[in-house]
């Protein structure tokens, strides 16, 4: 189940995941987050979600592995899709996400905050891509975004054997940006998407594309071309106008969604 609460007239989301005891995922669970992204991105006045889990023990411990007890290959298969499908589009989505590990964040946990554009970690967080142990791999685009987040050393050393780092490690290499006191995960989240609003929302979406180019395997100067042609659009909205004059007069810019 996943509770979706709106902040800052309507402008954050807050979204936890809230499946007692451990915030497990399921399809269903993961087909649900796929579409409440598909809302938000289609919403054009929310520009920020913030991600947690429900309780203070648990993030989420990842996939539910009853799912899996039967070893069907096309139960595997569908897992598989609704992990790819939800986590592709949280990293795809038009909004900046920032995740709240308020706990423990395991495997598909883990490869739910990964999908974020920041991570804000608790201090007595844990986290860990333990799926080898249980005869599984990480299938949530964990391969692919944690080498990019923290590098291939890194990246093997969590997924072959299965370690758990704490908060000051993850912080240390990479995988988190920000380490807060026990239970100041969500506001810390808040403040930082807080910021968010008060640019324009047109600059934010289109830098946060341009970023994702360098993953992509896109030339440089392929990209670079891009990236002056992304800056000449956004003359193309009132927003742009908007955002010189209120510094010119030194005022806070009224930004439009649309």
């Amino acid at each position: 189940m996943i509770d979706v609460s709106e902040q800052h007239d309507g402008t954050v989301v807050l979204l936890t995941l809230n499946r007692p005891p451990a915030n497990a995922f399921t399809p269903e669970g993961l087909q649900t987050l796929h579409e409440t992204f598909r809302q938000i991105d289609a919403d054009k006045r929310i520009r920020a979600v913030v991600i947690t889990g429900h309780g203070p023990k648990f993030f989420s411990a990842g996939a539910d592995l009853n799912t899996f007890a039967s070893g069907d290959r096309e139960v595997a298969r569908h897992a598989a899709a609704r992990f790819g499908t939800a986590f592709e589009a949280i990293q795809n989505s038009r909004v900046v996400v920032i995740a709240a590990i308020n706990g423990y964040a395991m495997g598909g946990g883990l490869e739910c905050a990964l999908s974020a554009d920041i991570r804000v970690i608790e201090k007595q967080a844990r986290v860990a891509l333990p799926e080898t142990a249980v005869g599984l791999l990480p299938s949530g685009c964990g391969t692919q975004t944690l080498p990019w987040l923290v590098g291939e050393g890194w990246a093997k050393r969590i997924i072959l054997t299965g370690e758990q780092i704490n908060a000051e490690t993850a912080q240390r290499i990479g995988l988190v940006e920000e380490v807060v006191e026990k239970g100041a995960a969500v506001e810390a989240a808040l403040q930082m998407a807080s910021r968010v609003i008060k640019l324009s929302p047109q600059a934010v979406a289109a830098s946060k594309s341009l970023i994702h180019l360098a993953r992509e395997g896109v030339p440089r100067r392929a990209a670079l071309a891009l990236e002056r042609e992304r800056f000449v659009e956004l003359f193309e909205h009132d927003n742009q106008r908007e955002g010189v004059n209120a510094f010119l007069q030194k005022r806070e810019p009224q930004w439009s969604a649309d």
